[in-house]
C-alpha cells in the first residue's frame, strides 16, 4: 500500500456478508461468558460451516472476527504528570476594575500532578506583560 493510502469502503464480502449477523450475535452472547469459554475465530468458522452451511473460508471469518474484537475493546489511556510538569495557555476575558468594565489579557498556568493553578491578569498583551508573569 502506497503511504497514506485509505480504503474508501470496506472490502466487499459477498460470501460472509449474509452470515455476518449471525458472528456479531456468537461474539455479543460470548461477551456474558467466561474468557476461556468464549469462542474463538476457528470455532466460529466451524459454527457457521456445520449449523448454518457457509461455503467461504477460514481466512475471511478469522479477519472479520478479529477486526470486530478489536473494534469493540474498551481502551484505556491513564494521564500520568510528573511532578513539575506545567501547562500554560493565554486568553482573554471581561473583568471590572474599579468599577470599569474592560478586557484583560491572561496567562494560566496549570500543575497537574498538585492541580494547583496560577493565573495573572494584565490590561495588555505586552512583552514587559509576559517577562513580569515569568518572573
Amino acid at each position: 500500500m502506497p503511504p497514506g493510502y485509505r480504503r474508501s469502503k470496506p472490502p466487499a464480502r459477498p460470501k460472509l456478508a449474509p452470515f455476518v449477523p449471525v458472528i456479531d450475535q456468537i461474539l455479543e452472547d460470548d461477551k456474558g461468558r467466561l474468557k476461556k469459554q468464549r469462542h474463538t475465530a476457528k470455532r466460529v468458522f466451524e459454527r457457521l460451516r456445520d449449523q448454518h452451511g457457509f461455503t467461504g473460508g477460514i481466512t475471511i471469518v478469522t479477519d472479520y472476527v478479529r477486526e470486530k474484537k478489536r473494534r469493540s475493546r474498551e481502551v484505556f489511556v491513564p494521564l500520568s504528570h510528573a511532578p513539575g510538569h506545567a501547562q500554560v495557555d493565554f486568553g482573554e476575558a471581561l473583568g471590572v476594575i474599579g468599577g470599569v468594565e474592560c478586557k484583560l489579557h491572561y496567562s494560566a498556568m496549570a500543575l497537574p500532578h498538585s492541580d494547583a493553578f496560577f493565573i495573572k491578569a494584565y490590561p495588555a498583551e505586552t512583552t514587559e506583560a509576559f517577562l513580569r508573569w515569568a518572573q
